[in-house]
């Protein structure tokens, strides 16, 4: 929704400026500049990026306008399963986990929480890390420097269709000006034709600048900023597990290795502890 109020007040301060400023609309509609600086743009994005990134952007893209997929009810969840497994672990030992780490997918623990579960990513994070747990790692340390690697390998990973979209946008401009300089080719053809003429070839030559422009920083680079916040939100949910799973190496409690991770998410994605406490409580008994 915010993204298309975003762009509904672009459009309305730049063509209703140029308006109030008694400019003629019309004199915009240049479709051929549009084609030159998109179609130019979209082949130099192409050309530019591995095939990893162009089939990645399909994937990426829709989060400009959905956000991150991990709000605070997905956070929620994540603690409560926390929760279990540490108990569950505490109380019998972390082999007892194996089964589930080994198949997540039907594991009766992962099962009931499908956020967690539905994103391979954060499952295969967990799963790795915890499976090292149960072959006999037990320092700290060295588990969170392997964490920290692994999450800014995920993170840099992710950052990638951001990256290439603002490469797209910083090109736009200087394609904007190779279309206005097509634009004064055609124009010096014609340079026979009367004033009026000559002032709608130019006119519409100029119009390649200003598409150039606007397109770049008020669309594609806004566009490319948005992934990349939604980016650094989603790495949040990595740095949450990585929290918990440290806090009950050092022989933490299993609530106090939960409130460990809730303390490293950003406030408006934090629950509080009455609300992990509830979610707790109503939370089913690992089978």
């Amino acid at each position: 929704m915010f993204f298309f109020i975003g762009v509904g007040v672009v459009l309305v301060a730049v063509f209703g400026g140029y308006v109030a400023n008694d400019g003629h609309l019309p004199a915009l509609w240049q479709p051929f500049e549009f084609i030159i600086i998109v179609g130019a743009a979209i082949g130099a994005f192409i050309i530019s990026n591995p095939q990893t990134v162009l089939k990645a952007v399909g994937k990426e893209f829709p989060k400009v306008f959905k956000g991150p997929k991990f709000g605070k009810p997905a956070f929620v969840e994540l603690l409560v399963m926390l929760n279990v497994v540490f108990k569950l672990a505490k109380s019998k030992g972390a082999m007892a986990l194996e089964t589930h780490v080994e198949n997540p997918e039907e594991s009766s623990i992962f099962q009931q929480y499908p956020t967690f579960l539905h994103d391979h990513h954060a499952v295969d994070f967990f799963c790795d890390f915890f499976r090292m747990l149960i072959m006999g790692a037990d320092n700290a340390h060295e588990m969170e420097a392997l964490m920290d690697a692994r999450i800014e390998v995920h993170h840099h990973e992710s950052l990638e269709v951001s990256h290439a979209i603002t490469g797209m946008a910083d090109g736009m401009p200087a394609l904007g000006i190779v279309a206005a300089v097509l634009g004064v080719i055609h124009t010096m053809g014609s340079i026979t034709e009367p004033p009026e003429v000559l002032g709608h070839l130019i006119g519409g030559a100029l119009v390649g600048t200003f598409l150039g422009v606007l397109i770049s920083y008020g669309f594609v680079a806004p566009m490319a900023a948005k992934l990349k916040s939604v980016a650094d939100a989603e790495v949040r949910y990595y740095i949450c597990m990585k929290s918990g799973i440290i806090a009950y190496m050092q022989g933490y409690a299993p609530i106090m290795a939960v409130e460990s991770a809730r303390m490293v998410l950003l406030a408006h994605d934090q629950p509080s502890f009455a609300d992990i406490e509830q979610a707790i409580d109503n939370a089913p008994a690992a089978a």
